[in-house]
């Protein structure tokens, strides 16, 4: 019996699914964290820079699942590398879970629950950060060099700022890490990834 091939055209929109499935959950869970507040907005004292870091995490959500189109470019997929994208995504889940929990009972307010989960928040964003260097190597070295300079100097800077993240506390810190990266972020995006391909 002959065997037939499958293309990675064939394997790449299979892997697109299950990505969608996961960054799905991840987008899910922030827009019914956010109905939640509408929904009763006295019931957990609401934090600005919470809400800020919900806006930035929910960017990378819909940035992810549009860059991803990146992998069709892959002509071997191995298993390695499917495992790689799912654990990605999987981490952007976590953030997401992260910023809005099942349960506030132990936490008065989005501040106090903020602060008091903060290194796994931050673990978690700067782990995304080095992953997004492998998914970009995985695309090749044509799309990694299409980022020059500035991406070798923007993951080191945003890593050492969540490990700062971590480390601090001082609310005017959190204030202007995520205001900077907001203001960072959606340029990039704008600039880099303006198209899919």
């Amino acid at each position: 019996m002959e065997q037939q091939l499958v293309s990675a055209h064939d394997i790449f929109p299979h892997i697109r699914i299950v990505l969608g499935m996961v960054i799905g959950l991840g987008v899910t869970r922030l827009l019914s964290g956010l109905a939640r507040i509408v929904q009763h907005p006295g019931q957990y004292r609401l934090y600005s820079v919470h809400l800020a870091w919900v806006v930035s995490v929910l960017l990378m959500l819909v940035h992810f699942w549009w860059w991803e189109f990146g992998l069709f470019q892959i002509e071997t997929w191995t298993f390695g590398k499917y495992l790689f994208i799912i654990f990605y995504a999987v981490t952007l889940f976590l953030l997401c879970a992260l910023l809005f929990p099942d349960s506030m009972l132990d936490h008065t307010s989005y501040e106090d629950f903020f602060y008091s989960r903060r290194a796994w928040l931050f673990g978690l964003l700067a782990a995304t950060y080095l992953l997004d260097v492998i998914d970009t190597l995985l695309k090749g070295p044509e799309h990694f060099a299409r980022f020059g300079v500035e991406y070798l100097f923007r993951t080191p800077v945003f890593v050492t700022l969540c490990v700062i993240a971590i480390l601090v506390s001082d609310r005017r810190f959190h204030i202007a890490f995520v205001a900077a990266a907001l203001v960072y972020q959606i340029p990039f995006i704008l600039r880099l990834f303006d198209t899919i391909v």
